[in-house]
């Protein structure tokens, strides 16, 4: 359930573009067409899904104060934890070049098509931020790490295709000559941001127990008694 939870959770509630909004250049520029978004979404999502774990595992065994312990006692007080952006930088511009040379050896259109945006994966603050919020967050294990980089990925693609989709759709429409091409575009980024708000409550219920509810006595009397008890009130009356 945790790793269900997770995944859900980066996908719909803490979604890179609606919830942050990190990776807005390439979520602009490569959302005029579907077959460009799906593309970039995949690549998003590969490089996620890599980078995040392999982070993960540099920040544990590398980079954290007392990190450097399994090699032996005197290197227990050793902190490098402020080479973490270099680190997870180089790490995902080595995963980049090997998207790039992937794509280019296998979809030659789908590269031109992305042109400079391909490359400039390795700067986007989209994929940067999936390993810091992995770090910030402290998810403790690799299979957690992968889920979250996983679920973070198809976030981004989702939120690219789908504006994709409506700008494919948008040019038929009456937009207002001053709201063509990036306003109308940010209009709807906001009201879809809107819309993903209302997920925030779906994986929240039912972890609070119930208090117990408290037990009243009830006393029953019987009927002599009460008879005694209206007996004296009377004489108290009198």
């Amino acid at each position: 359930m945790e790793h269900i939870e997770l995944f859900f959770k980066s996908i719909f509630i803490d979604n890179m573009v609606f919830s942050v909004f990190l990776g807005m250049c390439s979520y602009l520029a490569v959302s005029k067409k579907v077959s460009t978004a799906v593309g970039l979404g995949a690549a998003v999502i590969f490089v996620l899904a890599i980078t995040v774990p392999l982070n993960w595992l540099l920040d544990q065994y590398l980079l954290q104060p007392g990190a450097l312990s399994w090699l032996g006692a005197e290197y227990a007080d050793y902190d490098l934890s402020f080479l973490s952006f270099i680190m997870f930088i180089a790490t995902i511009a080595t995963m980049v070049q090997l998207v790039e040379i992937i794509v280019e050896k296998f979809s030659p259109s789908l590269y031109n098509s992305l042109g400079i945006f391909l490359p400039l994966i390795a700067v986007n603050c989209a994929i940067l931020g999936g390993s810091l919020f992995m770090q910030s967050r402290e998810i403790a294990t690799l299979g957690l790490a992968t889920t979250y980089g996983v679920g973070s990925g198809i976030g981004w693609f989702l939120a690219i295709l789908a504006i994709a989709a409506i700008r494919e759709k948008i040019r038929y429409s009456n937009v207002p000559p001053a709201l063509r091409g990036l306003g109308i575009t940010f209009i709807i980024t906001g009201l879809m941001a809107i819309g993903f708000m209302s997920f925030g409550g779906m994986l929240t219920g039912g972890d609070e127990e119930e208090a117990p509810k408290e037990t009243k006595t009830v006393t029953v009397k019987t009927a002599k008694e009460n008879k005694e008890v209206l007996a004296n009130n009377i004489k108290g009356i009198k």
